[in-house]
């Protein structure tokens, strides 16, 4: 069966990933490879992160909350360990006390994710270009602030200004440029739901009005994928530092040359 859409996972594939923001914080602050990235995820669906990409906790909640959780090293050590024993990889000295600034830390992370992939920008328009595919992305993200609290957290000095805090987050034209390359922009924050819930990819296939069999979905989270998968769509992984490996195999599936270089071998 012939594909009718393609979906794009937007952090990490079509502009960059903020787990690249959140591995410096680690190393500016002396902390594991990963220690921070294994703590959000250790936190489940209901933690911080995760009840904020559904829109179930307002901005300044959500960084106080944030900062909090991967600031818990008893538990967060004890995920850390576990990760590390599941990998077969000796456990590093792990920290006895940490606080971690829930808004820088995000701010890192957005802002992080603001430019876009040339090349996924190329193979966006190529196969809008050619008439046969809905070309969509799939999200998690946050909804933008509309306003800012009288003071800081803490009750110390004056707030951000909404400017200041949507300067801070990486928010501006850019992402209404970003919005413009899809025909549909499919986002956590909107829907209520979040990858990897199968039904947040169901949403999706009824609103694209496709079959699972039909898609294509590239994202470069394993987990993202493999819920795809199980639902029976074609997916792709994306190297974070390198789209040029899944643009390729993007280009085999659609039969559309999406690489400068492909144009003389597809």
């Amino acid at each position: 069966m012939p594909f009718k859409a393609v979906i794009f996972d937007i952090g990490g594939v079509v502009v960059g990933s903020p787990l690249f923001a959140i591995n410096r914080y680690e190393k500016e602050h002396g902390l594991p490879f990963q220690y921070l990235n294994v703590a959000i995820t250790a936190q489940g669906r209901g933690g911080a992160f995760q009840q904020f990409e559904r829109s179930e906790l307002d901005l300044y909640t959500f960084y106080r909350r944030f900062g909090q959780e991967l600031s818990d090293v008893e538990k967060n050590n004890a995920a850390f360990t576990k990760f590390c024993q599941s990998r077969g990889q000796e456990v590093p000295k792990l920290p006895t006390k940490l606080k971690v600034d829930g808004r820088e830390l995000f701010g890192q992370m957005m802002r992080t994710s603001t430019t876009v992939d040339p090349k996924m920008r190329t193979a966006i328009m190529r196969l809008k270009e050619t008439g046969r595919f809905t070309v969509a992305a799939l999200t998690n993200n946050f909804a933008p602030p509309t306003q800012v609290p009288a003071s800081a957290e803490g009750g110390g000095g004056k707030a951000p200004s909404l400017d200041e805090e949507l300067q801070h987050l990486g928010l501006g034209s850019s992402q209404d440029q970003l919005r413009k390359l899809f025909d549909f922009y499919i986002e956590s924050a909107v829907v209520g739901k979040r990858k990897p819930d199968p039904e947040f990819y169901e949403y999706a296939l009824n609103l694209l009005k496709v079959k699972p069999s039909e898609v294509v979905f590239l994202d470069d989270i394993g987990p993202n994928l493999k819920a795809a998968q199980k639902l029976g769509i074609t997916t792709i992984r994306v190297d974070s530092s390198d789209s040029t490996p899944a643009l390729a195999q993007l280009s085999k599936l659609t039969g559309v040359p999406l690489l400068e270089s492909a144009n003389s071998k597809l």
